[in-house]
């Protein structure tokens, strides 16, 4: 599966983004699909996840302002994100698994396929 991110681009705080993860070559709803973050000079986090298509998760300091969706119709998973601050920065990264297990559901190296990432930046 090919994935392709976007959507990113500057904001001022407070305000909301969506960023979209088109899929190509298979079906978001035979994968559990992911999304994570890089900031400059930090390692690439877990934001949130689809599990096997039904059920969501999130970095627990983001519960509450981001949101993953899908559309299978459309083979798209978004990531809504609210109430932006300037430390959401980062490249965004989108990923899939066709194997995932709970128990790695946060581990960047359980996600077979990824796309390019689209750079968010929120600064006023």
């Amino acid at each position: 599966v090919q994935l392709q991110a976007s959507g990113g681009g500057l904001v001022q705080p407070g305000s909301s983004l969506r960023l979209s993860c088109t899929a190509s070559g298979g079906a978001v709803s035979r994968y559990s699909m992911a999304w994570f973050r890089q900031a400059p000079g930090q390692e690439r986090e877990f934001v949130a996840a689809i599990f096997r298509g039904t059920t969501s998760y999130y970095k627990d300091s983001e519960k509450g302002r981001y949101t993953i969706s899908k559309d299978n119709a459309k083979n798209t998973v978004y990531l809504q994100m609210n109430s932006l601050k300037p430390e959401d920065t980062a490249v965004y990264y989108c990923a899939a698994s066709s194997r995932l297990i709970l128990s790695s559901l946060r581990l960047k190296d359980a996600y077979g396929y990824w796309g390019q990432g689209t750079l968010v930046t929120v600064s006023s």
